[in-house]
């Protein structure tokens, strides 16, 4: 099965212009990226797709591989559709991985991937959340399963409500999962997507996965109990810088 692993890099952020170039360590945000994806044991290939003249030149001076996109891609997604159309590669999957997680595991890449099978249309990771400030932090989504695994439903919200129960408990009462946003498509279903109109639960939620759910597309979940550490702002890259620090130092 051939996995193509594509890492969608802008350079334009409200919160955190550049934050791709940023430098952690000595080597910038997308080589770190990079050069975790690559240690993946299950992708075949990884791609940085960006729309960015200066990233495509970075990316390349390192060794890495790169496509340059359109600069009006609503999301991700979409920028994982035009790579596929450019390169021509005949891939069963392609592996969404967020190009703001410079310390994402290569066992979280293959933990997703584990599920691929070819009937699998959607997956993507979630953990379980053990403190409180994770449950009501909005900036970080949750998601409600069914039986079989598969989302019912992503929220900023903590959901379920759990009436009767003060929100200080309902973390020994129920298991909660948030959302890591790594994503896995089957490349069929990758090109369907990215025809949806935008629906009503995404604009609400501004939550993209949304749109797919409300189409009737099944999104496989896999749990994982490795934290994720993205960077949304400058303040998030100290905090890196200083986990990075640590890790070194041990």
């Amino acid at each position: 099965m051939l996995i193509l692993g594509i890492i969608p890099a802008r350079y334009a952020s409200t919160r955190f212009p550049a934050k791709a170039l940023a430098m952690i360590g000595g080597k910038s945000m997308i080589q770190r990226v990079v050069e975790q994806a690559q240690q993946a044991r299950s992708i075949s290939r990884v791609v940085v797709a960006t729309d960015d003249e200066r990233i495509r030149t970075h990316v390349a001076g390192f060794g890495g591989e790169v496509v340059m996109t359109s600069e009006h891609h609503q999301s991700g997604t979409d920028r994982c559709q035009e790579v596929v159309e450019q390169l021509g590669v005949a891939a069963d999957y392609v592996v969404n991985i967020q190009g703001d997680e410079p310390f994402i595991q290569p066992r979280q890449i293959d933990l997703l991937t584990s599920v691929l099978d070819g009937k699998t249309e959607l997956a993507t990771l979630i953990k379980p959340i053990n403190d409180l400030q994770t449950l009501l932090n909005p900036n970080s989504p949750k998601v409600v399963l069914g039986t079989s695994g598969d989302a019912l439903y992503f929220s900023r919200q903590a959901i379920p409500y759990l009436r009767g129960k003060p929100v200080e408990d309902w973390l020994d009462t129920h298991t909660y999962y948030k959302h890591i946003g790594l994503y896995a498509y089957r490349t069929d279903i990758l090109a369907k997507l990215t025809k949806l109109p935008p629906s009503l639960l995404e604009q609400a939620e501004s939550l993209e996965q949304l749109r797919w759910l409300e189409h009737g597309y099944r999104i496989r979940t896999v749990i994982t109990d490795l934290e994720s550490h993205g960077i949304d702002t400058p303040e998030d890259l100290k905090l890196v810088g200083q986990l990075f620090s640590h890790m070194i130092s041990q």
